[in-house]
């Protein structure tokens, strides 16, 4: 009989980070462990106002040590023996500057508080500016050095974030010799590195995010980034030239991370890649099939044979990379900049005004009050589905552009805001979460709808994360919106999962993840089927808010 072999998967979140140890042979799981970021939670180093969300490094390195030891501890230490291999998932382009080391600057004692000196997480928008000029600087060359990424840069994106941080901050520019990662950082962390040249980049992140490409030998010519600010001069040649795929290995866990976790150093440390491609895989993707990944935004992931579309170049998506989900076939990538935020956002803004004064009650005990906080937010997305599903559907109703995190796909454009019309003296909190929940669906139908035109057919749809588990309504509305059928992955943690089958890969007890995907996927568990009487209607409402869209767009440059 075969020795049982584990694999941990890490999945890095915008809130927490999540361990799960799986047996390879089959994906039990056999432990899970979550951990929120304590500096995130407390809204250190973020300015909301000014989109400008900043994570200490710190958050990381206690959740990576945290969750692997509770995991262990909660399987049996024996178990510690028999664990073959870690890979790590991390939510991206969540860049940060390094010394020559690798060490974050934050970890630095002079640049402990300084935000500039940590992880610009995907959702910073503070680096708009900057975005719009590699936009118009790349118009300049011969070679389009952005028809891999969509043909708009955006400023979730490495080199936007990397000029930003330069320009606003001369001591981080005088600190700063490259930008890392976060999806390459943790491997490099726990393989012990202490040289940023000998860093084993991954695909995913620098193709999608960091222009690299095989057709450009590597990252664009150092011209292309000094001609359009001199402060970028020579940071192509202290980043990298080659990339990896996530099957392979970035080296053995360290002695140093070996001691903290009790584990070997024989253990094998996977390549990294962000949530959503590996989430896909974990989801059990197909071909052609729109892998939507939907937490506080979403990340749409489809994947194709190279061959049938090598010459198709898609506008207005975040990026095609060969390799960047399955190593072989194209990946694709698309997204909304806020799905689960746009749920958040309207549930704080229904009852904070109630939270602050069931705070200051005098007629209420402060532990009820507690109590009954804790069950107002846990149940008010809940409720306001229950409620939004009775309502009959009009082609008038309330309708709202969910651009409240700016515009991810397609066609990237940070700046623009969300919108809503038909408001009237009978609208209330379930009226205005209707228009949301079906603008959100709007939204991901206008990247369907993309790819489509495009010459990428969209054959089918898969559904992952919490969204798409507990929500119901939302996912009945994006079938009829989609006039498409949507499963849901059985599991809450594909990205996690999708991590192990990359570490099982990577450690060779798979020769392809194809494999570990037949053998650990966790299956499906709901299918959601259009209902022709509401798809004809929402194809009205969909024409309603695509106008809307374009109005509230040509707006926002007249007044923004």
């Amino acid at each position: 009989m075969n020795k049982q072999k584990f694999v941990i998967g890490i999945d890095y979140g915008t809130d927490s980070v999540r361990a799960i140890i799986l047996d390879s042979s089959n994906g039990n799981e056999v432990a899970s462990s979550v951990f929120y970021y304590p500096r995130w939670r407390d809204g250190l180093y973020c300015e909301p106002q000014q989109n400008q969300f900043r994570q200490h490094p710190l958050d990381y390195i206690e959740g990576l040590e945290a969750t692997i030891k509770d995991c262990i501890k909660k399987a049996g230490v024996t178990i510690s023996k028999d664990i073959v291999a870690i890979s790590v998932d991390t939510t991206g382009s969540t860049p940060i500057s390094v010394d020559k080391h690798g060490t974050p600057l934050a970890l630095l004692p002079e640049f402990k508080t300084n935000p500039n000196a940590m992880f610009v997480l995907w959702k910073d928008h503070t680096s708009v500016k900057e975005a719009a000029q590699f936009n118009e600087h790349a118009k300049k060359f011969g070679i389009n050095y952005l028809q891999y990424v969509g043909g708009i840069y955006s400023s979730e994106w490495f080199w936007s974030k990397l000029l930003h941080i330069l320009r606003v901050d001369e001591n981080i520019r005088k600190a700063c010799y490259s930008l890392v990662e976060h999806c390459d950082w943790i491997p490099f962390l726990l393989t012990g590195g202490n040289d940023v040249h000998q860093m084993k980049r991954g695909v995913c992140a620098a193709g999608h995010k960091a222009l690299w490409s095989e057709d450009y030998n590597g990252l664009p010519p150092n011209d292309f980034f000094t001609s359009l600010d001199p402060l970028l001069d020579g940071f192509t040649s202290r980043l990298f030239t080659e990339t990896y795929t996530s099957d392979k290995a970035a080296g053995n866990l360290s002695k140093e991370w070996a001691e903290r976790l009790g584990l070997s150093t024989n253990v094998i440390i996977g390549i990294g890649a962000f949530d959503a491609h590996m989430g896909a895989v974990g989801g059990q993707i197909e071909p052609y099939h729109l892998s939507k990944v939907m937490g506080t935004s979403t990340c749409d992931m489809l994947v194709a044979p190279m061959n049938e579309v090598k010459d198709i170049l898609v506008r207005g998506i975040c990026g095609q990379v060969p390799g960047s989900v399955i190593p072989g076939m194209m990946g694709m990538e698309a997204g909304q900049s806020a799905f689960g935020d746009t749920y958040a956002w309207f549930r704080n803004l229904i009852t904070s005004s109630v939270k602050n004064i069931i705070k200051d009650s005098s007629v209420i005990y402060a532990a009820v009050a507690d109590l009954l906080l804790k069950e107002l937010n846990d149940k008010i997305i809940a409720h306001l589905s229950n409620e939004a599903a009775k309502l009959s559907l009009n082609e008038n109703d309330e309708l709202a552009v969910d651009w409240l995190n700016g515009r991810r796909t397609p066609d990237a454009n940070q700046e623009l805001k969300a919108s809503i019309i038909n408001l009237s003296l009978g609208t209330d909190a379930t009226r205005i979460f209707k228009a949301l929940a079906e603008a959100t669906c709007f939204g991901a139908r206008a990247i369907v709808e993309r790819f489509n035109n495009e010459g990428v057919q969209v054959r089918g749809l898969i559904g992952l994360g919490g969204v798409a588990r507990k929500s119901p309504y939302i996912m009945q509305v994006m079938a009829d919106v989609m006039n498409m059928p949507i499963r849901i992955h059985s599991s809450e943690q594909t990205c996690a999962i999708g991590a192990t089958m990359f570490a099982a890969t990577a450690a060779g007890i798979y020769n392809k993840v194809e494999d570990a995907m037949q053998s650990m996927g966790q299956g499906f568990d709901a299918e959601y089927q259009p209902n022709k009487k509401n798809t004809d209607l929402y194809n009205k409402r969909y024409e309603k808010y695509e106008a809307l869209g374009k109005m509230s767009e040509q707006g926002f440059r007249l007044i923004g």
